[in-house]
């Protein structure tokens, strides 16, 4: 049974809200770029620099993060699975810049801890912030958002979905009881 606990309107105002605290803490978007963690967290970044263009004038480079290879707690058979970032999936350099990753649930953190090693092996950015859509806590590693469109304490018996339009058909945070 699932259970909606935030509609296509409430996630549009956290998505904003998170847009305005990008802005707020990174005093405006000068050496800003935004990579979304596949697959749902693309989708978001692409909301988030759309609304910073829309508030600011200028765009912001969005990338895709495909970190599956990054993750420590999936099986890797050695040399043809080295970690890599797809040359189309992130064409900007991230070297310098103020990154913003995004992701749609924050959970125990090795998401996350992989997505760092893939940004690390692109260049030394100037900085990384996180921006979820979800923390549901449970945390495994010491892994904290900057940026939290709404939390929701979960037991671990349960599962958050999150639908997105572009590829659900629909907006929503759901919890499913196992």
């Amino acid at each position: 049974m699932a259970k909606v606990v935030v509609d296509a309107m409430a996630m549009q105002r956290a998505l904003t809200r998170i847009t305005y605290e990008i802005i707020e803490h990174n005093k405006g978007i000068d050496d800003l770029v935004i990579l979304g963690i596949k697959t749902r967290g693309v989708y978001l970044a692409q909301r988030i620099a759309s609304r910073l263009q829309q508030l600011e004038g200028s765009e912001v480079p969005v990338g895709e993060l495909d970190v599956t290879m990054y993750r420590d707690d999936i099986e890797h058979d050695g040399k043809e699975n080295d970690p890599t970032v797809t040359a189309g999936s992130v064409t900007f350099p991230v070297a310098g810049k103020k990154v913003i990753l995004v992701d749609d649930v924050l959970y125990t953190g090795r998401t996350i801890r992989a997505a760092l090693s893939a940004i690390i092996d692109m260049g030394r950015p100037e900085s990384i912030n996180l921006a979820v859509l979800v923390d549901r806590g449970h945390r495994e590693l010491p892994i904290r958002a900057d940026f939290v469109g709404k939390n929701i304490p979960s037991s671990q018996k349960e599962r958050i979905r999150v639908s997105v339009e572009e590829i659900d058909g629909r907006d929503a945070v759901e919890i499913l009881h196992k």
